[in-house]
């Protein structure tokens, strides 16, 4: 897997953020462009289905097996370059954005497991991937919903105190 894909993935799981108490969908075509993707009706239906599955996937509520339709028909091209091998995976059209977030999110399962989750902060709608040596991130920014939480936390142990 590469960079570009597991940044895609989070950035896929994270377009359904809560603004101002209401959660928004960010997914449209202009965002498939910016990703460098196809803008394409199906493209679009596709990555808008793998990105609900893999929220409820990673939040614990849905199986794996709920995304087979997003790899169905993925293979990988080999070809040589330098002294090995390099795979190339061929995505089917129409969700070659669905298959590539799908991957990677299996990629960091088995490479990284437990690396990806939501964020511990149960009114923010965000994800994130934990690149801490003791895997010990909790919030997808310290600075927003990990200073609300402590915050509340401190407020309500002065309350009780």
């Amino acid at each position: 897997m590469s960079e570009t894909d597991e940044t895609l993935l989070l950035d896929l799981l994270n377009t359904t953020p809560v603004v101002d108490g209401t959660q928004r969908d960010t997914l449209d075509r202009e965002w498939l462009v910016a990703h460098g993707q196809d803008a394409s009706d199906d493209e679009w239906q596709a990555a808008v289905d793998a990105r609900d599955v893999l929220q409820d996937v990673v939040r614990g509520h849905a199986t794996a097996a709920e995304l087979a339709p997003f790899v169905t028909g993925v293979g990988y091209r080999a070809s040589l370059a330098g002294d090995g091998l390099v795979w190339t995976p061929d995505l089917p059209a129409g969700r070659t954005t669905a298959a590539r977030a799908v991957l990677a999110w299996d990629a960091l399962r088995t490479g990284s497991p437990g690396r990806l989750r939501p964020c511990a902060n149960p009114e923010c709608r965000l994800f994130l991937i934990d690149r801490s040596k003791p895997n010990s991130a909790r919030w997808c920014s310290m600075a927003l919903c990990g200073n609300r939480m402590k915050a509340r936390r401190h407020y309500q142990r002065s309350r009780q105190g």
